[in-house]
């Protein structure tokens, strides 16, 4: 009685709550997926729900949208600012740093035991739905994966299955022996494959991969298909499956069809291959649930974390480019040279992450972040790079100060596109607050101080957000991809849903972004996720079949203070039900999908 109890009452009306598999194809453009290039992507689009107007997190990158899509809040509450943070004090071995890569097992937990158990402050779905009863896993891409629930790392609630398992204990999350054992039952190696010929980038010298991450992926598609969907049906309980598949960003990123060229870049076989790959698994897991007589019952999403451009490092106005480094093509720009140049400006001694100093003039350059100032242990700036962003923290004794100074260099820089400012330090001629991109609220980890996205253009194709070319502090050659920009072409994300719970042929116009996710399907199977903080997505009614609301959106535009130089930062977005969604900015000419 006490277990039937537990699973009745959803909230919109069912006797029991459905099944629901959320499928993250990690870095899919919302224009890269047609019938021809992604069969099953575009059939969850066609037969069930269109989100044409979606919008990625910014910053776009991978944990940032992980723990919006876990949460259903925004960054500001969640705390996770990028793949890579600045927090403070050094976190201990194996970090030693502090500079948070979260795409990490270890540095999760970490990051957990640093703030408050939980650092990301708020209950994500899987969280809520297994204290409701709900059977939950989540399989795939290291990193996000662990975002999805922070808290449950010990193999007694949510299975967790990642590039770690079945490693070294203190690589990864502990799986439960039962789950192991089952993996083993079902004829699969108990640990997960690496990525093979697809886990290598190349070098400035040398293409990258040519074939998409298909062995890793299909091990995971067989754990999800053999072992975990087949123990669900077992069980007899409503779950939630997690399935993130790296493909087809890695591929992108680290695609060999375009060295140290913009054309094909993430256009080109390989990356489409990966599209391709990602489309297959997720057909894999609609034919188990066919077979298996669960179809009926499930809810099957699918959304991006975030876009994608294809890379460029030829800056030559960069004062970094004037260097010459080892593995850098002459006169391109290397990685951290948004630190190198901003050392420069501000005549500030320049150190890597670790603290050790950098000389750019004897070919380095620093490494997992940077610290500006005499003294690395107190620096007065500190540069997380994420890609086509840079985030910015200022520990000194005078951050007002300092951000002034800070801004002022970055709008005489023709690769800054668009400059937020924490509003506690503002405001700042040429910047906008960083409250207006939703980076500000209950996060229990620093917010930063300056946010700034790097200049996106295009190779002059008739679909801009398909042939997206962007600067970006990261280590991608010219003409692999990237992301992490305010462009268009980053913030553009795949969005659909089919299942019971979804209307079916709807193509939705009104804006939706991945921090609508948690609050929709929490409120599809009667959970309460709570929150700290106030910074939440929508329920996204007008997609509901039990729903159906017309749901009204208004665009709008917003300007910085000019700069001395007239550098001003436009931000483009659009409001539905309270909720702003973020769709470009940037100075006018420096950003795709800008609107001046």
């Amino acid at each position: 009685m006490a277990a039937s109890a537990l699973l009745l009452g959803p909230s919109l009306g069912y006797a029991q709550p459905h099944n629901l598999i959320i499928f993250v194809a990690d870095g899919l453009r919302y224009k890269s997926v047609t019938p021809e290039s992604a069969p099953e992507l575009a059939r969850v689009r066609s037969e069930g729900v269109d989100f044409a107007n979606s919008h990625s997190i910014y910053p776009t990158v991978t944990t940032a949208n992980a723990s919006a899509i876990a949460t259903g809040h925004f960054l500001g509450d969640t705390g996770d600012f990028g793949n890579t943070i600045f927090v403070g004090d050094p976190l201990p071995v194996p970090a030693n740093t502090p500079f948070a890569s979260l795409e990490d097992d270890a540095v999760l937990g970490l990051m957990n035991a640093r703030f408050g158990g939980n650092y990301l402050g708020e209950t994500s779905l899987l969280q809520a739905a297994r204290a409701k009863g709900f059977a939950t896993a989540v399989i795939g891409k290291l990193g996000p994966v662990g975002v999805q629930d922070s808290t449950a790392r010990d193999g007694k609630g949510t299975i967790v299955i990642d590039d770690e398992t079945g490693g070294a204990p203190e690589d990864g999350i502990v799986l439960a022996p039962e789950i192991a054992a089952a993996i083993k039952a079902a004829g699969l190696e108990p640990r997960t494959p690496d990525r093979g010929l697809n886990g290598g980038g190349g070098a400035y010298n040398m293409p990258g991969v040519r074939v998409p991450n298909k062995e890793q992926q299909d091990w995971f598609t067989a754990v999800a298909t053999k072992v975990l969907l087949p123990r669900f049906k077992a069980e007899g309980k409503p779950f939630v499956l997690v399935f993130w598949s790296r493909d087809p960003d890695g591929t992108q990123h680290d695609q060999g069809d375009s060295l140290n060229q913009l054309e094909p870049g993430i256009n080109g076989p390989t990356a489409k291959a990966a599209i391709a790959n990602a489309s297959h698994d997720l057909g894999e897991l609609r034919a188990t649930l066919d077979r298996l007589g669960l179809a009926d019952t499930t809810d099957i999403v699918t959304t991006a974390d975030h876009g994608f451009s294809t890379m460029t490092r030829d800056v030559p106005t960069s004062a970094s480019a004037k260097f010459r480094y080892p593995d850098v093509v002459p006169g391109f720009v290397p990685p951290g040279f948004f630190a190198i140049d901003l050392a420069k400006g501000l005549g500030l001694p320049l150190h890597d992450g670790a603290g050790l100093p950098v000389e750019p003039a004897k070919g380095f350059y620093p490494k997992r972040g940077a610290r500006l100032g005499p003294d690395p242990v107190h620096p007065e700036v500190a540069i997380a790079p994420n890609g086509g962003t840079e985030l910015i923290w200022l520990p000194g004794a005078d951050p007002k100060a300092m951000a002034r100074r800070v801004v002022e260099f970055l709008t005489t820089q023709d690769y800054v596109a668009a400059i937020f400012v924490r509003d506690d330090l503002g405001p700042v001629p040429g910047a906008l607050p960083t409250s207006k991109i939703n980076l500000l609220g209950a996060s229990r980890t620093p917010p930063p101080a300056i946010a700034v996205s790097f200049r996106t253009s295009t190779t002059g194709c008739a679909e801009p957000e398909m042939c997206g070319v962007e600067v970006a502090d990261s280590g991608q050659q010219l003409g692999q991809g990237i992301h992490g920009s305010l462009g268009r072409q980053d913030t553009h994300n795949f969005m659909a849903a089919v299942g019971p719970d979804f209307r079916k042929g709807f193509v939705d116009p009104a804006p939706v972004s991945n921090a609508d996710w948690a609050q929709t399907l929490a409120k599809v199977l009667g959970l309460d996720l709570g929150g700290r903080g106030q910074l939440k997505g929508r329920v996204m009614r007008e997609a509901l079949a039990a729903d159906g609301a017309t749901v009204a959106s208004q665009a709008w535009t917003i300007r910085s203070e000019p700069a001395a130089n007239g550098f001003v930062t436009i931000l483009n977005g659009q409001t539905a039900e309270g909720v702003n969604y973020f769709d470009a900015a940037g100075a006018p000419g420096r950003t795709v999908g800008l609107k001046p």
